[in-house]
């Protein structure tokens, strides 16, 4: 692990990069702009904690192509992986016949992850997994998503959302199985209709998923403090979980049993077995 200060004081055990549980997703350019000068600061202060960089909402399609490279660059310099975000659906609605060219230019460029989205689409299973199929073809680490809400991944409202019907958690359950059968890197669960942008939360979905799919597999939506807070409680300070980069040092000091919130502080342990 990375030389830090106070090493004499006790942190839960948290495994080397690169790993494949106890991963923390960070969004990068979407809510604001991130240029290379900020992602070195995080990386240089937090950057051990870090497994994936997401571009959102196909941020990556507006800047010039000599940033886009500058950040993976970054970012591969830090063994930080890097993902397209959810961006596919996109093309495959508006350039039917490029996704393809999509998949390949995103190799091209240097990015590790292509995530398969679908949560504006009304399209089948079998669809989404050739997406997956092609993502790998391209020796490219494919992530689909699954989701129990149509419309998940945009700001829609919590009234929008509620108009539209709730998707049956098994047939999530089926497709993420489907995926990782296709060769699927890790699964994306969408965090709309289970813990964002709903009256109450559906805990229970995100443990049926967690069991059914392996919680391995899966890689959890944690949108708020509160959320991921939850998640660390009920699966282990070694969840996979996507937040926020305005989050990550508050998430990381939650795994790592450093600090909490008051039904978490001072409870979230790890224990590994000396041999």
């Amino acid at each position: 692990m990375v030389d830090r200060t106070f090493e004499f004081l006790h942190q839960n055990h948290r495994p080397e990069k690169p790993r494949d549980t106890g991963i923390t997703e960070m969004r990068g350019p979407y809510y604001d702009p991130m240029g290379p000068r900020e992602l070195r600061d995080i990386f240089e202060t937090m950057g051990q904690y870090v497994d994936i960089y997401k571009f959102s909402g196909g941020s990556f399609a507006l800047m010039p192509e000599s940033a886009v490279r500058e950040l993976i660059d970054i970012c591969h310099e830090y063994n930080v992986s890097v993902s397209t975000g959810g961006f596919i659906e996109n093309v495959l609605v508006r350039d039917h016949d490029k996704v393809e060219e999509y998949v390949a230019e995103a190799g091209e460029l240097g990015f590790d992850i292509v995530e398969v989205s679908s949560g504006f689409l009304a399209t089948g299973t079998d669809d989404m997994v050739a997406l997956t199929e092609l993502v790998a073809d391209h020796d490219l680490k494919p992530k689909p998503e699954i989701n129990v809400q149509f419309g998940a991944g945009g700001a829609s409202s919590v009234e929008e959302l509620e108009s539209e019907p709730e998707i049956d958690p098994g047939s999530a359950i089926q497709e993420a199985k489907q995926h990782l059968d296709a060769g699927a890197y890790k699964i994306m669960v969408e965090s709309e209709g289970i813990t964002e942008q709903v009256r109450e939360w559906r805990t229970d979905v995100a443990f049926e998923i967690a069991n059914e799919v392996g919680i391995e597999n899966c890689v959890f939506e944690a949108a708020d403090p509160e959320v991921f807070e939850w998640y660390i409680k009920n699966f282990g300070p070694n969840v996979n979980l996507f937040v926020d980069n305005s989050q990550i040092v508050e998430l990381e000091c939650m795994r790592s049993g450093l600090w909490g919130k008051k039904s978490s502080w001072g409870r979230t342990v790890t224990y590994t077995r000396e041999e």
